[in-house]
């Protein structure tokens, strides 16, 4: 992969559009990114990565809306251009981020989203557009490239401290950061899916013991007191649980065969006594109702000889009643003509009430005929009625006439009134929107000017509450330094001193006949003796291990102190010299300012809505004027015609009400009074001839009672029974005929006449026999189905058991075998000696790869000195192995921890190691060529000799036609290095300017 140019506009601090010739810096081979703290170097890295993969650096990830620089302007939109040649094809990418623009027609800004553009260029065709899919871009990038974000960021942008926190990391951070780089997740994988098989076969097997530990709980409990023995009592998994469940079951179904062949021969016996006692209750109680039956029917029979003279006058009354059956048409007609009679002469009498006193002795004929004149003379008046009528409306259209002129002359002189008034009220309103506009623009600047103050407030408070602690963290660090030189040069002592007397230690572990382990000599005739100030091994290793905590101390001071200056140094660029307080009366000011002017430009909105609604009622106003005028004209002329229809009217109709006061009234009376007439002429026809029907009843009625054999109609009308009572007399006549046979055929039975001749019944005491015998059964019959219950019971437990026993075999078995892969996998089996994971195995075969491709370059920038060794010895306490990582110093031929170099050794071992996980993750991505790579910092800590032996190897890249692009601000690598790309940072923004580009090697710089 080899860039050929970058362009980057308004993005992190460049303001403006900024473009980097790579092509022109590669030519150098080696070339130098430097400028001022915070001026941009690393953002230019963040361009290239952003334009790769969409996102920057994890560790300066940030969202979207932060990539835009604060110092572009608003029509400025952010834009990142790159091209490049990768996998043997040109390529140019585009990236915008989701950035906010402004508006195209209005005031405002509005939401533009994240835009990706990806073009190649060929021989051919030039430039082609491919794609515009965020989705198919990356992809297409990560395919080309072979690694993904966190692998280009390592193998690729050498990262600031990330390498040295790598060779100082432990086991575990070590395994992560490789893991994402070689990608083991497959080997996780594995060790996650075998703890899971682990985990679900062992809770299988639980699951399987504690189930035929509950069967044998259920049959302990289903066993009772038939066994003495206690069921088991073994935890789930141990081993003996089937032999001991199968024993136990045995001998708790054999007790319960037994108890159930006992109680089968004591309910054969109860059932025998109970059979003989419910036979003897049986005889007595029947006896007991034969004697009842035969003293019921006695008692029976002496009531019905008692009531023998009350049913002949029944029989009696009902022969009367059949007599009068004949006479019933007609007493019914002559009732039904009576009530007739009755009822037309009560109607009639209302009728004539309502008369006049002339016609209260008329008939029916004559008051027919004085209803026919009224009905003609009510006819005369009926059109009459209808001028009435007319002249009625006519009065109501007159007064609905006058009502509407006096609401028009009110709403024409409010309507007057508010037109008078218009020009003033219009002039006001036209202000206040006016007023409103302008307060509005105010507050947008107010709210431009805000938010850098806002901004610059906040990094002037971080800038004073770091300038204390900046303070401390120097003095802790002076004496962090202090505390590990002393160390280091205690440490030193003890060790010369250790080693001048190392042959009296060696003296102590000699004895005769041993040979020495030195000169192997078996003579040991003057061995040497420890002085008073021998130093041993013990208080060498303590003084060790001070410097090595002097050490660690002095690194984390001088982590802390480097991030707290960076911040520190961050926050004054971004707050420039203004103090505090002062930002904070700014602030306070424009936030003030801009309140005032926003709520007044919120009355915009409503201010232009009242004067659109004036503008409206205005003309709604002028209209109404207009047309009230209009309808008043014609108002006008219809009043005159109504009051002369009116008075035509008027003239006709004062004739014809007479003395009522009105030709409806005149009418409404007659039409009453007709109605009346009729009314009575009806009545007194149906009087009439409902007295004569009555007569010809009178007539027939007293025709049938003779003829039936009665005196008078009255005693034939006294002789009728209802059907009901009829049908009562002749019910009770025939139920007393039925009880009276009923009661001679019960005391004619042969075995109720024998039963009374015999003693009492006793059926109380053979009840008492009954009873007994059913509770001796009731007890035989429960002690008997308990046991064949338990029997059942017994037996199908037992075949439960049984049969998850033998499904627990096969289950326990995968069981083992699982859990010996699970743990081998995880580093926790005994077999596994070093208790290393699958994936931390993986891991260490490929940083072992890194530390032989790193020892390459490391020989070189140490002069020899140094070798990185991968270590899988065991750490201390419950601590993996697999993952260490030692150097070997050839001045001492020992073999150290990395935490134990220097600030500028660690700087070169953390570099070669950087380079030597590049090759690797290289040759894992297929072989891809990098022809780019980029280091940023760590420079400064390295003295001027070691300087040359880094370069010397960062140049020997070129040999292989790589460009190494060094990002420092380090004074002497200006010197050092022609072709340069310096980032100048000012109050507009940063620009970047090259030079020196296209040069030779940098060595000829440094002659």
């Amino acid at each position: 992969m080899r860039l050929h140019r970058l362009t980057v506009t308004a993005f992190g601090p460049f303001g403006g559009t900024e473009e980097i010739d790579f092509d022109s810096l590669s030519a150098a081979g080696l070339y130098l990114l430097h400028g001022p703290t915070g001026a941009g170097k690393t953002s230019v890295l963040d361009a290239v990565c952003y334009a790769l993969y969409g996102t920057v650096p994890g560790a300066r990830q940030a969202p979207a809306a932060n990539l835009r620089s604060d110092h572009a302007t608003a029509d400025t939109l952010t834009e990142v251009l790159l091209d490049l040649t990768v996998g043997g094809r040109r390529l140019e990418i585009t990236r915008r981020p989701e950035q906010a623009r402004p508006k195209k027609r209005g005031k405002g800004t509005t939401r533009e989203k994240a835009q990706s553009w990806l073009r190649e260029h060929t021989a051919a065709t030039g430039w082609t557009a491919l794609s515009r899919s965020h989705q198919e871009i990356g992809e297409e990038i990560s395919q080309l490239i072979g690694m993904n974000k966190e692998q280009f960021c390592q193998v690729v942008l050498l990262p600031q401290g990330e390498f040295q926190r790598f060779l100082r990391a432990d086991a575990a951070d070590r395994g992560r950061l490789l893991g994402r780089l070689f990608d083991t997740s497959r080997f996780a994988a594995v060790e996650t899916r075998l703890a899971e098989q682990r985990r679900a076969a062992e809770s299988r097997v639980r699951a399987g013991d504690e189930c035929v530990l509950a069967i044998v709980q259920r049959m302990a409990q289903a066993a009772g007191d038939v066994v003495e023995m206690a069921p088991p009592e073994l935890a789930p998994a141990e081993p003996g649980l089937a032999g001991e469940v199968r024993s136990w079951a045995a001998i708790a179904r054999c007790g319960a065969r037994e108890r159930h062949t006992v109680t089968a021969h004591a309910l054969g016996a109860a059932r025998r006594r109970h059979a003989v006692a419910v036979a003897a209750l049986d005889q007595e109680r029947e006896l007991e109702r034969l004697q009842r039956r035969h003293a019921e029917a006695s008692r029976r029979q002496s009531q019905l000889n008692e009531q023998e003279e009350e049913l002949k006058q029944v029989r009696r009354r009902l022969e009367r009643a059949r007599q009068a059956d004949r006479v019933a048409p007609a007493l019914a007609l002559h009732q039904a003509a009576e009530r007739e009679w009755r009822a037309a002469t009560d109607a009639y009498a209302r009728c004539a009430a309502t008369l006049d006193a002339d016609l209260a002795e008329a008939g029916a004929e004559q008051l027919a005929q004085y209803e026919q004149r009224l009905r003609q003379e009510l006819g005369a008046l009926q059109a009459a009625r209808r001028d009435e009528l007319r002249s009625a409306e006519i009065t109501e259209e007159r007064r609905t006439l006058e009502r509407e002129a006096r609401q028009a002359e009110e709403l024409l002189a409010e309507g007057s009134a508010w037109l008078n008034a218009w020009e003033d009220t219009h002039n006001a309103l036209l202000d206040r929107a006016s007023a409103a506009e302008e307060a509005a623009g105010r507050t947008e600047r107010l709210a431009a000017r805000l938010e850098p103050a806002q901004r610059q407030l906040a990094a002037a408070r971080r800038r004073d509450h770091l300038d204390a602690q900046v303070s401390t963290a120097t003095i802790g660090l002076l004496a962090a330094r202090e505390s590990a030189a002393a160390a280091r040069e205690h440490w030193l002592e003890l060790k010369e001193a250790r080693l001048l007397g190392i042959a009296a230690e060696l003296a102590v572990s000699l004895s005769d006949g041993t040979p020495c382990a030195v000169c192997g000599s078996l003579e040991h005739p003057a061995p040497a003796r420890p002085g008073a100030s021998h130093v041993d091994r013990a208080a060498e290793e303590a003084a060790r291990a001070a410097y090595e905590r002097s050490q660690n101390a002095r690194v984390e001071a001088e982590n802390k102190h480097t991030a707290l200056s960076t911040a520190h140094q961050s926050a004054r660029d971004e707050a420039g010299d203004g103090s505090a307080e002062a930002l904070q009366r700014l602030v306070e000011e424009l936030t003030d300012d801009r309140d005032v002017c926003a709520a007044t430009a919120s009355d915009l909105a409503p201010a232009r809505a009242d004067l659109a609604r004036a503008e409206r009622e205005h003309q709604r106003r002028v209209t109404e004027r207009h047309q009230a005028e209009q309808h008043g004209a014609a108002r006008m002329a219809r009043r005159e015609q109504l009051d002369r229809e009116l008075a035509a009217l008027e003239a006709v109709l004062a004739t014809l009400r007479a003395d009522a006061p009105s030709v409806g009234a005149r009418a409404t009376a007659l039409a009453a009074r007709a109605v009346r007439v009729g009314e009575a002429a009806r009545a007194a026809g149906a009087a009439e001839a409902t007295a004569l029907r009555l007569k010809a009843a009178d007539d027939g009625l007293a025709h049938a009672a003779f003829e039936a054999g009665f005196d008078t109609p009255a005693a034939a009308a006294a002789a009728v029974l209802p059907q009901e009572a009829f049908r009562a007399l002749q019910a009770r006549l025939d139920e007393w005929n039925a009880e009276c046979a009923a009661v001679a055929d019960r005391l004619a039975e042969p075995g109720t006449a024998a039963a009374a001749e015999r003693p009492p019944a006793r059926p109380a005491a053979a009840e008492a026999s009954v009873q007994w015998a059913d509770q001796q059964l009731r007890a035989a019959s429960s002690s008997a189905d308990a046991a064949r219950e338990r029997c059942d019971q017994l037996d199908h437990l037992s075949a439960r058991a049984e049969e998850t026993l033998r499904e627990l075999g096969p289950l326990r078995a995968q069981y083992e075998r699982v859990a010996r892969l699970a743990a081998l996998t995880a580093g926790t089996s005994t077999d596994n000696e070093r208790r290393m994971r699958l994936e931390s195995y993986v891991l260490a075969a490929r940083l072992e790869q890194v530390a032989a491709a790193a020892t390459v370059r490391l020989g070189r920038m140490s002069a020899g000195r140094y070798t990185l060794v991968h270590s899988d010895a065991r750490v201390g306490g419950r601590g993996r192995s697999g993952l260490g990582l030692h150097v070997v110093d050839a001045w001492t031929g020992r073999e150290r921890d990395t935490a134990s170099l220097s600030g500028g050794e660690t700087f070169f071992v953390s570099l070669a190691l950087a380079l030597g996980l590049a090759d690797v993750v290289t040759d894992e991505a297929g072989g891809l060529r990098l022809d780019t790579l980029f280091i940023d910092e760590g420079f400064g800590s390295l003295d001027e000799q070691t300087l040359d032996e880094v370069l010397d190897v960062l140049d020997s890249l070129r040999e292989r036609d790589r460009s190494v692009g060094i990002v420092s601000h380090v004074a002497d690598l200006r010197r050092r290095i022609h072709a340069q790309l310096e980032v100048v940072k000012g109050r507009t923004g940063s620009v970047v300017r090259q030079r020196g580009t296209g040069a030779g090697r940098h060595g000829s710089a440094r002659g």
